[in-house]
């Protein structure tokens, strides 16, 4: 894509719009449309765009192999530690009221069903974006066959 400069000067301009899209929509997902899911395909999109426009090597460089495999655990093990951690706390798995009972006594923070919706949204948000990342780099770094 270097003999297109219009394009590389576009996606520099779209990229950082289309990460903090993601991000309302990450953040503003269980008060409508949207959550975990579709932002975390979003935020995939931005760093797909990003190695469709400038090679695989340079997102590869912005986002590391490594880095996005532990992502992929990490956003799987914030879902179920939500979940855990009800148990814990004496409720049923993800159920979201034993949080507010435990962690919301004198504080000004959104109610436990709030605060358990977010941390299951932010687990899949965050697992969804590695593994359509991981998955880009799979196609993308395969040989053509002679």
């Amino acid at each position: 894509m270097k003999d297109f400069p219009i394009i590389r000067v576009v996606s520099k301009l779209l990229i950082p719009y289309i990460l903090l899209f993601a991000f309302y929509v990450q953040f503003h997902g269980d008060y409508g449309p949207g959550g975990g899911f579709q932002a975390g395909v979003i935020f995939a999109s931005a760093l797909i765009l990003y190695g469709l426009v400038f090679g695989l090597e340079a997102v590869q460089k912005v986002a590391p192999p490594a880095v996005i495999e532990r992502l992929m655990a990490a956003g799987v093990l914030v879902y179920a530690g939500t979940g855990v951690l009800t148990v814990y706390l004496g409720g049923n798995f993800l159920d979201y009221d034993v949080l507010e009972h435990h962690f919301l006594t004198d504080y000004h923070v959104p109610s436990g069903q709030h605060l358990g919706i977010f941390m299951v949204e932010c687990g899949v948000g965050i697992t969804v974006t590695a593994v359509m990342t991981m998955i880009f780099y799979a196609f993308a770094g395969r040989q053509r066959a002679i």
